[in-house]
């Protein structure tokens, strides 16, 4: 009996990776230290790229019935409105919408789509250790097991890593912000319940989001001088006291504070992610400003992109250098992101007064267009992420069709082998995908296929008027495109050497 692969932390990139392997039959550990599931919202919001993850692996449920949208986002200098974003309008335009929902909630919806294909998590379960052997790892945890024997131990287990620190893996970056205050309160406020609102005027971060039952979320640097080590309640009135001083409105007007905390903003990138069978996904790899809902939706997707890669190895498909390509392919798209987040802050929150004038004089006009807006939200939503040029599509030609190799894929409107309409998003189900102009080009294809990526990890998609035959990677990338060549697809495969 084959070993299992242990995965570390049960937040939304832990889960979304066990329930990726659970369905297509890896054996999983799921193990997390918490005595349970987190009930604090943390995260709000769920980005179109992590919708696409959890529809292709049936988690999505009934999240977007439950859910809002963020319409508006409003920038203050004092109690003047400088800049409106209508975050709505910019992302209708994209093929899917932004979530504003609870990462609690997410993770409750991930939690009982594993339930669905059979796992679980193991609360209360803590790495202490973990000792590498060629073919597999010996992970040390603090219960009566105390060893567990495993093929691969992968870190989703946030900022503070068990996992990367065993690994001995660094974590380098700096901070952004020194200090940051957080609570969510009940409040008679005249905001609009549908939107946020950023104070800039001081150079000093202070936002308030609107949450579902009439509650907000406020965010805010504490004036310098602060003293460490305060309890959730002198918290909780930090956040009031700095709140009501700064928008104008009086301490009465809250009615319940639920909880409050403390943390520092950080833009850190882990120097590698993988030290031999043990590997990082999620805050473990990288964390950065929350600007942009940016860390759960990054770590879905290397949740995502991970796991086809460990099916493959796990069951004898592919050689372990598949797992390398993880690496090549997520690790730059992370470094992006963390430039993108941490600029987003070194613009908005400028620490001279320079800067203030440049935000102020060109950076805010150019905002307020709508094609601006647009190209923000849609790098904020991950749509148009791209793996071209990367370890899998290194001969990728900007000059080819669209889409190129290691370009996410439209959700194009196709039938099924047996006529059922269908589209590509709702058809993948975390499998390959061929998709050909007729049946019997799909038939084809799919046969040649077949034999190197496991019958039951192939599906076949027939989308009238397409004159090319399309591979499509479980992750909606596509891996190989040509007019039909049943032999040239195969060599593909053969060529990336992921027989081993």
């Amino acid at each position: 009996m084959s070993e299992p692969l242990v995965i570390v932390g049960a937040g939304p990139t832990g889960l979304a990776l066990a329930v990726h392997l659970f369905m297509h039959d890896v054996d999983v550990r799921l193990v997390d230290a918490a005595p349970g599931p987190v009930t604090t919202s943390r995260a709000l919001g769920l980005q179109p790229r992590g919708v696409e993850v959890l529809e292709r692996i049936g988690a999505l449920g009934d999240l977007r019935s439950r859910s809002r949208s963020l319409l508006t986002m409003y920038y203050n200098d004092g109690p003047r409105t400088v800049l409106k974003l209508q975050v709505g309008k910019a992302a209708a335009m994209l093929p899917k919408p932004t979530l504003l929902i609870s990462q609690a909630e997410v993770e409750g919806a991930l939690r009982a789509r594993l339930a669905e294909v059979g796992g679980k998590v193991e609360w209360g379960t803590k790495v202490t250790g973990a000792r590498q052997r060629p073919d597999g790892v010996t992970v040390v945890v603090d219960t009566d097991e105390r060893e567990i024997e495993a093929s691969w131990l992968i870190g989703c287990d946030g900022a503070h890593s068990a996992v990367r620190r065993i690994a001995g893996i660094g974590f380098s970056g700096r901070k952004l912000i020194e200090r940051l205050l957080m609570a969510d309160v009940r409040a008679n406020w005249p905001f609009d319940h549908d939107g946020s609102v950023t104070w800039m005027d001081t150079g000093r971060m202070l936002s308030v989001t609107a949450l579902p039952d009439n509650a907000w979320r406020v965010f805010t640097e504490p004036l310098p001088g602060l003293p460490e080590g305060l309890s959730t309640e002198q918290i909780g009135e930090e956040v009031l006291s700095e709140f009501c001083r700064r928008s104008g409105l009086s301490r009465d007007t809250v009615t319940e504070v639920r909880w409050s905390s403390e943390f520092r903003i950080h833009r850190r990138l882990a120097d590698r992610y993988r030290q031999g069978r043990l590997l990082l996904a999620g805050d473990a790899a990288h964390i950065q400003s929350p600007t942009g809902g940016q860390g759960q939706n990054t770590g879905l997707g290397d949740a995502e992109n991970l796991a086809w890669k460990l099916t493959l190895v796990a069951r004898g498909l592919a050689g372990e250098d598949l797992i390398d390509t993880y690496e090549g392919e997520r690790r730059p798209l992370a470094r992006k992101v963390l430039a993108a987040t941490s600029g987003a802050v070194d613009i908005m929150l400028p620490d001279r007064p320079w800067k203030r004038l440049v935000r102020d004089r060109l950076v805010m006009p150019a905002i307020r267009s709508t094609a601006v807006q647009r190209r923000l939200w849609l790098v904020a939503s991950q749509l148009d992420t791209t793996y071209r040029g990367g370890p899998l599509a290194p001969g990728a030609s900007r000059w080819a069709r669209k889409p190129r190799p290691g370009d996410r894929v439209p959700d194009l409107r196709c039938r099924r082998t047996d006529g059922v309409e269908t589209t590509l998003r709702a058809a993948i189900s975390g499998r390959w995908t061929v998709v050909a102009g007729d049946a019997e080009q799909a038939a084809r294809h799919t046969e040649a296929v077949a034999g190197q990526l496991g019958a039951d990890l192939v599906g076949t998609l027939v989308c009238k008027g397409s004159r090319d035959v399309l591979l499509v990677r479980p992750d909606g990338h596509l891996a190989w495109r040509g007019l039909p060549a049943p032999d040239k697809m195969a060599a593909w495969l053969n060529d990336m050497r992921w027989t081993g």
